[in-house]
């Protein structure tokens, strides 16, 4: 059984091979990744680096990027409800009451972060990526600003060589139903992909129904020997209901509730709350190999938003569009003793956000209560250095200097002429080593500087006041691991310990009507522990009752703590991060049997999260089991089809998979589904 996937963000390529051959005494192939322009083995990486292949995809739940990606340590996702994304690398939720911020996000070669700091993720349908890499870590020398880390999602159809149609039909519980459609088509040098999903959800609990409409396409011409363009196009329409958060006796009283009304404030029910976002994104890149030395990449990109949200007290619309540009210029040169490569590039994009907020009637917008017009510019140029010396010792230098600055205009209640904002420039700095010990055992360090400008959803919140004082948040972060690899490949061992030391971090607050505004709070203290642990007991082979075995493990400690930080009258140093619990674990066992028959088994345990800064209301921990059996060897007439079905939180748990944080009168549990179950059916239909 073979696996590949390859990516390329500008030179940011990746590309990595998972494969188990059927003669067990053969090596299976190491992954390679390219994330600092460098291909290189995993072993060899400078830094913590997450990846999750196809097949690693497939074994997940498909409603949901959320199981999959919190499998790779040091990383937490979360779903409020449907549709509605959180997530953070080695860090807290503490700036993301939705939506993800202080992480930079790549689509291919494209940033799917936009200037003010947003990364629609949840526009995205499961089917339309075919990998991810998940860079741990502040890597603002390369990709700019950000305080957490990187994520690359390489699309649907990145195989140049595949040609292939198939459709995927699902259904579970609580009304879940998923349709996908992939075509690959190659044409001598010319490849394209048309990937179309359709995915509905009644939702678990009370006004938490979804539904999302995604079209993507990828075309790809070598039209020269040294040339290629690659378009990258996708439209999303996404709709979910936002069920709101529950006070601890109502969530243990019955966590299908959805926010009831209280006192003055209407319910979530009777304000139809939710979120209604239409998405268009595009991107155009060329790769130009100048000679044997040296090569170009250009990328442009696009994208329009059109964001409305009926919130409880108010009803919110944004207009957004985002033009930018990528593009960089390398110099290899391979000497006897050394390898090395220069970068040297920009990147440079800016958002426009119309932003209105009027009363909420029921669902309907009344009284205009603000509207202000928002400006984001984000720019930096970057260096980059990597030298390989005798395939032992690899060093890497990289740095950029980032320029953030927006403007404001405000239309109403008061019109107030533009005004500009600008932040200091800021020169952020990566250095790195590993070394290979023998071929089988690296060791690694690396320190970089994090930056991570307030994003224009935390300037001008949903208090509806442009808040020019909130600045960024930067620190430094201090790393070393270990890599092992033996018996042929069947075992990986990666370990890595890392200090982060954040300053001016910016962290939300609720004033009494419910909206928020955020301030910066001292810095927090950021010591923790990741590993990963995979083994393949048996390979994959032809014959016996099993046919593979493959036993994976990955662990994160995190130990994270307030510094300096005293809100109002309130002193919270010492106490732990808000939002993050202080272990994870999770287990996973991936069995062959005959017939292509495929047995996927995870477990996975979240200790108690704190609730509140003062660190006076708890999440308890929680045990979630999962299960995949599916049978790849079937046909319908002369079509391949596989049948798979699976189920979620076996044990009947009851949790919260997205808290609340800090939320005013305790409102702080939005709970997941309990026991589910679904089912479906592949086919590939360009057999027939």
């Amino acid at each position: 059984m073979k696996t590949f996937f390859t990516g390329c963000l500008t030179a940011l390529c990746f590309s990595g091979i998972a494969q188990v051959k059927s003669d067990s005494t053969k090596k299976l192939n190491e992954v390679v990744i390219r994330p600092y322009f460098s291909a290189q083995p995993l072993i060899r990486s400078t830094g913590a680096i997450g990846v999750l292949d196809q097949t690693t995809l497939d074994k997940q739940p498909a409603g949901s990027f959320v199981s999959a990606i919190n499998t790779i340590s040091g990383v937490r996702m979360e779903e409020r409800s449907p549709g509605s994304y959180r997530l953070s690398i080695r860090g807290s939720l503490l700036r993301s009451p939705f939506g993800i911020r202080n992480v930079k996000i790549y689509f291919d070669d494209f940033p799917l972060t936009d200037a003010g700091g947003n990364s629609y993720l949840n526009a995205l349908d499961v089917s339309a990526a075919s990998g991810i890499q998940v860079l741990k870590g502040p890597h603002s020398s390369i990709f700019g600003a950000n305080s957490g880390g990187v994520i690359l999602i390489q699309p649907r159809g990145s195989q140049p060589d595949s040609t292939a149609l198939s459709l995927n039909l699902e259904g579970g519980s609580y009304g879940a139903f998923r349709e996908g459609l992939s075509l690959n088509q190659q044409f001598n040098k010319y490849s394209l992909n048309i990937t179309q999903a359709y995915q509905r959800s009644d939702g678990y609990r009370d006004h938490s129904a979804m539904d999302r409409k995604y079209f993507q396409t990828l075309h790809k011409w070598d039209y020269t020997k040294n040339a290629a363009l690659k378009a990258l196009l996708f439209y999303s329409d996404l709709h979910y209901n936002t069920p709101g958060g529950l006070t601890p006796a109502e969530y243990l009283q019955n966590p299908k509730l959805s926010r009831p009304a209280a006192g003055p404030s209407k319910s979530a029910i009777e304000q139809q709350a939710g979120i209604y976002s239409k998405t268009l994104y595009g991107g155009l890149s060329h790769n130009w190999q100048l000679s044997d030395r040296f090569k170009h990449i250009v990328s442009i990109f696009s994208s329009y938003t059109d964001f409305k949200n009926p919130f409880i007290s108010n009803y919110e619309k944004r207009k957004e569009f985002t033009l930018g540009l990528r593009t960089f210029l390398e110099y290899e040169k391979k000497l006897t003793q050394a390898n090395w490569k220069f970068d040297l590039g920009i990147e440079s994009m800016e958002t426009r956000s119309d932003i209105s907020n009027y009363d909420n009637n029921k669902g309907l917008t009344a009284a205009l209560k603000a509207s202000d017009k928002l400006k984001a510019a984000s720019s930096f140029a970057f260096a980059h250095l990597s030298i390989d010396v005798q395939q032992k010792w690899l060093f890497e230098l990289s740095a950029s200097a980032n320029l953030y600055q927006y403007a404001y205009q405000s239309i109403a209640p008061v019109s107030i002429a533009e005004r500009k904002n600008s932040f200091d420039t800021q020169f952020m700095p990566r250095a790195a080593l590993s070394y290979l010990i023998g071929t089988q055992f690296s060791v690694r360090t690396s320190v970089s500087k994090g930056y991570s400008a307030p994003s224009l959803a935390e300037i001008r919140a949903s208090n509806n006041v442009i808040n020019v004082d909130l600045q960024p948040e930067y620190g430094w972060n201090y790393e070393a691991g270990l890599r092992y690899q033996a018996l042929n490949n069947r075992l990986l061992i990666d370990v890595t310990a890392f200090y982060y030391n954040l300053k001016n971090a910016i962290v939300r607050r609720l004033d009494q009507n419910d909206a928020e505004y955020f301030i910066n709070a001292g810095g927090t203290k950021q010591p923790g522990l990741e590993s990963t642990v995979s083994f393949w007991p048996i390979p994959t082979r032809t014959s016996g009752a099993v046919r593979g075995l493959q036993l994976r493990n990955t662990y994160t400690l995190s130990r994270f703590k307030f510094d300096n930080y005293i809100d109002k009258t309130n002193n919270f140093s010492g106490n732990a991060l808000t939002g993050v619990p202080k272990t994870m674990l999770v287990s996973s066992a991936d069995i062959q049997l005959p017939n292509q028959v495929y047995i996927f088994l995870q477990h996975s345990f979240t200790s108690q999260i704190p609730l509140n800064d003062a660190n006076t209301a708890y999440a308890k921990k929680y045990h979630i089991l999962q299960a995949k059996i599916s049978w790849k060897n079937l046909r319908i007439g002369r079509t391949p089809a596989e049948l798979f079905t699976g189920a979620d939180n076996i044990l009947n748990q009851r949790y919260s998979l997205g808290n609340d944080l800090n939320a005013f009168n305790d409102r702080y549990y939005n709970a997941a589904a309990k026991r589910t179950f679904y089912a479906g059916l592949l086919l590939r239909l360009n057999h027939l």
